[in-house]
């Protein structure tokens, strides 16, 4: 099996794995958003963006050192930024949401700065995420105002 197959099946199993339920993720589907957000029917979009970014800098990664130990990285981040969503559903509070997501950008800040001496192109393919984590984790801590006890 070729090595971007092995990636991206990793990658999605990651992404499909730690998902919430759909039962967990009704609740946050219910809850009211801030009025400033008016592109709710993009982040479908945008999270396919920072996905696909994601695989292709582990890919470009993997091509540039041909070293299953760099994609570990990848694997963590992966389960910070799905388990962010993931926790904050099971457990139905958005704190716990807006914090993870913060703690997901600051490692995938690390996680860019280091890839810029093995890859600069691996680490701008983080971009999406580090711009959208900010403005996610700004969402989240203003829908708490929105739906008191959550």
């Amino acid at each position: 099996m070729p090595p971007w197959l092995l990636i991206l099946i990793l990658v999605e199993g990651l992404i499909v794995l730690i998902n919430p339920p759909s039962r967990d993720f009704a609740w946050y589907q219910g809850l009211r958003r801030p009025s400033w957000v008016p592109f709710v029917s993009s982040l479908p979009l945008i999270w396919l963006l920072i996905h696909s970014g994601i695989y292709l800098s582990s890919l470009v990664i993997w091509n540039a050192r041909n070293n299953w130990n760099l994609i570990l990285p990848y694997t963590l981040l992966l389960v910070l930024v799905q388990g962010s969503t993931w926790m904050m559903c099971r457990r139905r509070r958005l704190a716990i949401g807006a914090l993870l997501c913060l703690l997901g950008w600051v490692y995938a800040l690390i996680l860019a700065a280091a890839l810029l001496t093995v890859s600069p192109l691996a680490s701008a393919l983080l971009l999406p995420y580090l711009l959208w984590a900010p403005v996610e984790a700004l969402i989240i801590w203003d829908m708490r105002r929105l739906n008191k006890g959550c």
